[in-house]
């Protein structure tokens, strides 16, 4: 699938990587993450105990589930649209800064929700403003991989995201417990919701144009979207499907009485923090072995529906360690594989096109796991396992060579600094196995004296001048 056309927006040659670089890309990282983690801190503790609210304000049963499914699938279709949106127009700041808006506003303004339809509305906002910011976040984000390595950008955000939505609940449990009801606690997260807008126009401020933190090595320029992110996508949607929503292990942690119900939400906060923890380890990892890392994640988590649906307490906390690692996966190293398919101005689009995909395979998937839940709790076990399973070799064929030597394997990882100018060194004058499209092997041709000059009007820009300096 082609994007319509637009201008292309190159970063600027780059004369080499210096200490003052990368830590420019990691204060952006920083930044970054610490707007997901006030943002996540604001969300999450409300999303914990929106149904209570619809239910305290008249709504029923029937409208809980539909406004809680309307959210979250308005949340991640419409990402989409957004992330085309701001790879056509060059907007990302102004688009993430709207979605930011709209999501820090809804939150406080439950507290002054006096019926059960504006509340509703106020819901389907905030996921509205979260489908805004995201592909366009993550498209900036993308921008600071070539210096420090497409796992750990994205699992340092995810680290601090977690650590956000780990704290978040516990504030709310906090307002709950000294009898301040739901309304304060809306109120309380206000505070959260400000600081996220602070940072966010402080980092908007400091980097105006985060294009200029790549160097444009990557990933060369590519039209349209490769078959590798199509079978990516059909892998990652099957474990959407597959993935069972915390609220239902929830349930039937309570119905079950697996463990206490004042344990439950403290279950949720342990996961999050597992998620914080494994999103750290997972970066790094995926660095250096690519989508295996994926596909060693999904073998274990594969693992958690039955601990958590058939198992006594111990199994049950297991599990849940086992789904927040299944969390991080998603939310970090997922994303650093769709960064290494496409090229810079059309991440954003990629990404929406990713989430759009991924979101209603997750839809999907809970229905189907709720109607198996009603119907035996093995079965749902069952479909679960076999869908993660069923996974793993589309995400091995991934890795694979799709094509006859212009993309090798699209999940493995791009070596950065250091590491990369001593392999370059090496490789000047002779064909070898190099870092492509998709950050992966591919054969490079050996130089002709005329390699660079056969035309000397172009411009000299990107790779080109990428490849002029390493002559």
């Amino acid at each position: 699938m082609a994007l319509p056309h637009r201008r292309e927006r190159t970063p600027a040659p780059r004369t080499g990587r210096t200490a003052t670089d990368r830590s420019a890309a990691l204060r952006f990282v920083l930044l970054i993450g610490v707007v997901s983690m006030f943002s996540d801190m604001t969300h999450e503790g409300a999303r914990g105990v929106t149904g209570p609210f619809l239910g305290s304000l008249g709504a029923g049963g029937l409208s809980i589930a539909l406004v809680a499914g309307a959210g979250e699938l308005l949340g991640y279709a419409l990402r989409f649209v957004f992330g085309w949106a701001a790879d056509r127009t060059g907007g990302y700041w102004p688009i993430a800064a709207v979605g930011y808006t709209v999501q820090m506003l809804a939150v406080p303004l439950l507290a002054a929700a006096g019926h059960w339809l504006v509340a509703a509305l106020l819901i389907v906002a905030e996921r509205s403003g979260r489908a805004m910011r995201t592909p366009a976040r993550d498209a900036m984000l993308a921008h600071a991989t070539a210096e420090l390595g497409r796992g750990r950008v994205y699992g340092v955000r995810e680290a601090l995201d977690a650590a956000g939505a780990t704290a978040g609940p516990l504030v709310m449990a906090g307002v709950l417990a000294l009898h301040g009801g739901c309304r304060l606690g809306f109120a309380v997260l206000a505070v959260p919701a400000v600081l996220t807008l602070l940072v966010l126009a402080g980092a908007w401020r400091r980097y105006p144009d985060p294009a200029g933190l790549d160097t444009a090595e990557s990933v060369p320029g590519r039209r349209g979207t490769p078959r590798a992110f199509w079978i990516y996508l059909a892998g990652m949607g099957l474990i959407a499907a597959a993935y069972a929503d915390y609220p239902l292990i929830a349930y039937h942690f309570g119905r079950a009485h697996v463990v206490a119900t004042p344990w439950i939400p403290v279950l949720y906060a342990g996961a999050m923090a597992a998620e914080s923890v494994a999103a750290l380890v997972l970066g790094p990892a995926f660095d250096r072995w690519g989508v295996r890392t994926v596909v060693g994640a999904t073998l274990l988590t594969a693992c958690f529906p039955p601990l958590v649906f058939l198992g006594g307490a111990v199994p049950a906390v297991i599990g849940v360690v086992l789904w927040g690692l299944g969390a991080a996966v998603q939310e970090s190293v997922v994303r650093a594989a769709v960064t290494g398919m496409v090229g810079p101005d059309r991440r954003a689009f990629a990404f929406g096109l990713f989430d759009t995909g991924f979101g209603l395979c997750w839809f999907a998937g809970s229905l189907a796991l709720g109607a198996l839940y009603d119907r035996s709790v093995t079965d749902l076990v069952a479909f679960s396992v076999v869908l993660q399973l069923a996974a793993v070799p589309m995400l091995l064929a991934v890795r694979r060579p799709t094509n006859g030597g212009g993309a090798g394997r699209p999940g493995a990882a791009p070596a950065t600094g250091r590491g990369r100018a001593r392999r370059d060194a090496g490789s000047r004058t002779s064909s070898r196995c190099r870092r492509g499209p998709f950050g992966v092997g591919w054969t490079r041709p050996r130089r002709s004296a005329g390699h660079l000059t056969s035309a000397p009007s172009a411009p000299v820009t990107g790779l080109t001048a990428t490849a002029a300096r390493r002559r």
